[in-house]
């Protein structure tokens, strides 16, 4: 898993270089706010109809094979970012570049299953949170790093070429990793027929309002640093990669909590979601994150709102892998990915409108109550009809 976890890792650092670099190609292209949503929503919107294709596509054809050609496409597109000289080449490469990340959260719910024992999942997701903080730490560290001294553009060559390096380690390691063997699958388990379960639609609502405030921060956080706190892209770089690795720290919690609970006697499935519940109400407080003025208690207050989203993402995204199983693992979580993809596709250009207009005021406390309303949604999840 400890490979595998890398190209979580390598999936938000590929994502984020362009929303850490967001004051540069603003410049470059001359967006304003709203426009740059827009360019975040091309590729939400790929994401979002890409997941449920690809995490049909890994179980059918294997974890192994699924991985390899979604790293090796959202590698590429990464790369093509920073060699295209057009604002309409700049959307067709995000865009493809979502086609090939909608395979990286199912392949991780795969990889789960293939890997862990039900009790360990929520902290297999803890650990692919972590590769995914990582890479939200060290894309702001190592874009402006590298576009204050080459360009912004040889960021994004630079940070895709590492995921085609990634795809030969993975395919060594895995040829010789111990594998889980899972029971038979319930029929409400098989393919397509799970979408007639209530339970699934359930995570999918949980998903869709409940990660809203991971989907701000892990966008907008670097053009927070520069417009609500008024810092250079340089000043802002160390700020902006602080509160991913409280994400880390949130993640091992949320697993910790739900791991607990099962321990303790608690079915799965509500251990989960009575996590989901305490992480919900902790992020209440993001409300409040504009009210701090200076940087550093910014930075304080950002880390403990990202703390509590990664807890609730991934206590949510371990929920279907308890319902299903192993044998539609990827296309299960491919419908969250899918959940979290539709709901970016229309609150980033929302956040960036909201921006313009009125501040980071409004948009905090929107996403601050959406994880409440999430939490309601899973409720439908408690009894299957």
């Amino acid at each position: 898993m400890g490979v595998f976890v890398l190209s979580s890792c390598l999936n938000y650092l590929d994502r984020l270089t362009l929303t850490s670099l967001a004051p540069l190609l603003k410049e470059s292209y001359s967006l304003t706010n709203v426009e740059f949503g827009y360019i975040l929503s091309a590729f939400s919107v790929v994401y979002a109809v890409g997941a449920p294709l690809a995490g049909w596509f890994i179980d059918r054809v294997g974890l192994n094979r699924g991985i390899s050609l979604a790293v090796a496409v959202w590698s590429l597109a990464n790369m093509a970012t920073g060699l295209v000289n057009s604002l309409r080449g700049l959307v067709l490469s995000r865009a493809v570049l979502g086609l090939g990340e909608a395979g990286g959260v199912p392949a991780v719910g795969k990889a789960i299953t293939t890997y862990l024992p039900p009790s360990e999942r929520a902290l297999g997701h803890a650990l692919s949170q972590i590769g995914i903080s990582v890479g939200g730490m060290l894309a702001p560290l190592v874009a402006i790093g590298i576009a204050t001294r080459y360009g912004w553009r040889w960021a994004f060559v630079f940070t895709g070429a590492l995921g085609l390096l990634w795809i030969p380690l993975w395919n060594v390691v895995a040829s010789r990793a111990p594998r889980l063997e899972d029971g038979p699958a319930p029929a409400a388990a098989r393919g397509l027929s799970i979408l007639r379960d209530r339970r699934l639609w359930g995570f999918v609502a949980g998903t869709s309002l409940g990660m809203a405030p991971y989907a701000l921060w892990f966008n907008w956080i670097t053009v927070y640093f520069t417009e609500a706190c008024h810092l250079t892209l340089q000043q802002a770089a160390l700020p902006a990669a602080i509160p991913p690795l409280f994400a880390n720290l949130g993640g091992l919690a949320g697993g910790w909590l739900s791991l607990r609970a099962v321990k303790g006697g608690k079915p799965a499935i509500n251990a989960r979601i009575r996590a989901c519940l305490i992480s919900a109400l902790l992020l209440l407080p993001t409300a409040f994150v504009p009210a701090v003025q200076s940087a550093p208690l910014a930075t304080a207050a950002i880390s403990f709102s990202l703390f509590w989203a990664a807890s609730y993402s991934v206590n949510i995204y371990t929920l279907p892998l308890d319902v299903f199983g192993q044998a539609s693992a990827a296309f299960a979580v491919s419908l969250l990915t899918c959940a979290y993809g539709a709901m970016s596709a229309w609150f980033l250009p929302l956040v960036g409108w909201l921006i313009d207009r009125h501040g980071f005021g409004p948009v905090c406390a929107l996403v601050a109550v959406m994880p409440i309303l999430g939490f309601a949604a899973l409720q439908l999840t408690r009894r299957r009809p």
